[in-house]
């Protein structure tokens, strides 16, 4: 049994606990919910064709993948999410550098993403059609539009994090400019770098569904949308949950891969 003291701990601010108390409350969390889920189903507190049972839910989830279009589906979807991902990173991670670096790229790039950002990315659909036509280009643009500009500032961020003292250290080793940028200041902000790009990936999930507005008969966003014309909830419902399980699975290999590549950072949970 844990004593005061052990328990006071696990409450402390910002204090690491064992990861079986950790896990143990991710666990609760979603059965809980799960749970509350239920019982609400079951005393028919809200009707059925808006928030069906788990089991329903559950049942709809195994007949779907049980077949080779959602498979499709969901392919075409990881598809368009890497491509528009990799898109942003490809072009956003060197401006951002380079914008946290000199302050010349800064004044050049930071504002103008800054304004960029704070338009939806559903705005720019009819531009993009104009643009790139209804094929999948335009769905991977509309993901690397709701990505590329917060990457890029988020990325500037984490360079001008890099401890000066690194910076003045190299000079006096007799380093010139580019080499400080490459041989120092990229290395330091890598483990940064890695943890933004891992939130910017959940970031282009979030931009699916609206991608997949675009002239599309295919993905999981379709699927949701489809589905919602006829109020089969039971499916906008798989469809949801499948999305937030491959954002997780993802997530979890950006964590683990993170760990291989920067064991020395802490890496996170």
């Amino acid at each position: 049994m844990k004593s005061p003291g052990q328990l006071s701990k696990i409450f402390k601010i910002r204090e690491d606990i064992p990861s079986k108390w950790y896990w143990a409350g991710a666990i609760v969390t979603f059965v809980l919910i799960l749970l509350i889920w239920d019982l609400v189903c079951r005393l028919s507190l809200i009707q059925s064709i808006f928030l069906p049972s788990p089991e329903f839910v559950f049942t709809t989830f195994i007949q779907l993948i049980s077949t080779g279009s959602y498979w499709n589906d969901i392919g075409i979807s990881i598809y368009r999410v890497f491509m528009g991902f990799l898109l942003a990173a490809v072009i956003g991670v060197p401006l951002g550098i380079l914008a946290g670096t000199f302050k010349l790229s800064d004044s050049i790039i930071i504002p103008l993403s800054e304004f960029i950002r704070y338009m939806p990315a559903p705005a720019f659909i009819p531009l993009v059609m104009v643009w790139a036509g209804i094929g999948e280009t335009a769905k991977i643009l509309i993901i690397f539009i709701g990505s590329f500009f917060q990457l890029v500032i988020m990325v500037a961020d984490d360079t001008r994090a890099v401890n000066k003292d690194l910076i003045y250290a190299a000079y006096t080793l007799g380093a010139k400019r580019w080499n400080t940028l490459i041989k120092v200041i990229v290395p330091a902000l890598m483990p940064r770098l890695f943890i933004t790009l891992r939130l910017i990936m959940g970031w282009a999930w979030t931009y699916l569904v609206v991608a997949e507005l675009v002239a599309a008969d295919s993905g999981l966003g379709y699927s949701i949308m489809k589905a919602q014309r006829f109020m089969n909830t039971n499916i906008i419902f798989v469809g949801i949950l499948v999305i937030g399980l491959l954002g997780l699975i993802i997530d979890r290999l950006f964590v683990l891969l993170g760990r291989v590549l920067f064991p020395w950072s802490g890496g996170d949970r």
